[in-house]
């Protein structure tokens, strides 16, 4: 019977962690180990911890992020496949083991499920909302693609295996924001093989402490461009730059150049080489405006004249009424 580690990370997590580790103990698959890594907390998330006994494996650990936390979690984890789960979000009380048969019945390295936002009102209680379940197909037929653009889920959602994880080497902490986004493409630029389990297997908790994504969109936009530079130099020792990567790149650069221009000129220019370095003949693929105004002046002229409009725009509804 297979052994499945469920490693949490968790920091000042005490709202919430009890109910996470009730989730996993909740489990129809009853063959697994929790691992609580303690990133340094000045809360009562140990205290938390220390209560459920044997029952959870607890370390605590300096403050140096989630992705250092995951990595030590996965250094103790003993099971064949691993169940990453963030300290505020659930389990549905199936999801380890349709995953464990997805991917013992077909030899995977990922299996995903779907995943629901529950959001947190003024009163503190949470209210479910969308659901997200769709194939990683649906967005693009190349998974890497996929996972680079437009496919996310949590990591609540997934089960990997520990081939995968072994070849992906570690959490990335270099991009501190997305690191959940990077493993999971991580699985695919090393060749996983992603198994789909429709219906909610997760459930992703959206409240007032959120992630650094919510709460910091310059450093989340920041390490969208530092990814996708990493990602292109990985492209390109392994296969290459096709047109299809390359216009990839492209959509990801050229948000992230969209978004700095105003914020800060010297990134700016930083992501418009990697832009010119791929497209010497660059245009946007939107807004449409954008696109016409980068033909006919140039995309950095454009890029003026469409955040004069901005601040002439914004400026207009500051006005009071009369």
């Amino acid at each position: 019977m297979s052994l499945i580690s469920v490693v949490i990370p968790c920091y000042n997590a005490e709202a919430f962690l009890r109910e996470t580790i009730e989730s996993v103990l909740a489990q129809t698959y009853r063959n697994y180990e929790i691992i609580v890594v303690d990133d340094g907390s000045t809360d009562g998330t140990a205290e938390i911890i220390k209560s459920y006994g044997a029952a959870v494996r607890g370390i605590s650990t300096p403050n140096r992020g989630a992705s250092a936390a995951r990595n030590l979690g996965t250094a103790m984890a003993q099971g064949d496949f691993i169940q990453y789960l963030d300290a505020d979000d659930l389990l549905t009380p199936q999801a380890l083991e349709t995953k464990l048969e997805a991917l013992l019945s077909t030899n995977g390295d990922v299996a995903y499920s779907g995943w629901q936002k529950l959001e947190q009102s003024k009163d503190g209680q949470f209210t479910p909302k969308e659901v997200k379940d769709r194939p990683i197909e649906a967005v693009h037929s190349d998974p890497e693609i996929a996972l680079f653009t437009d496919f996310w889920c949590p990591p609540a959602a997934l089960l990997y295996g520990r081939r995968i994880v072994e070849k992906i080497g570690g959490w990335n902490e270099s991009l501190p924001v997305i690191q959940d986004a990077r493993f999971l493409l991580d699985a695919a630029l090393w060749g996983g093989k992603f198994i789909r389990v429709p219906g909610v297997g997760a459930y992703y908790r959206i409240h007032g402490s959120q992630s650094l994504s919510r709460r910091n969109e310059q450093a989340f936009v920041k390490d969208c461009f530092h990814n996708a530079w990493q990602v292109e130099n990985f492209w390109r020792t392994h296969g290459g730059i096709n047109s299809e990567r390359k216009r990839a790149l492209l959509r990801v650069y050229g948000q992230s150049a969209r978004f700095f221009f105003e914020r800060d000129r010297n990134i700016f220019h930083e992501i418009l080489d990697k832009i010119y370095q791929l497209e010497p003949q660059y245009l946007p693929e939107g807004p449409r405006i954008l696109k016409l105004l980068s033909f006919s002046f140039g995309y950095f002229r454009a890029e003026e004249i469409a955040l004069i409009y901005r601040v002439y725009k914004r400026k207009l509804l500051s006005f009071p009424e009369t």
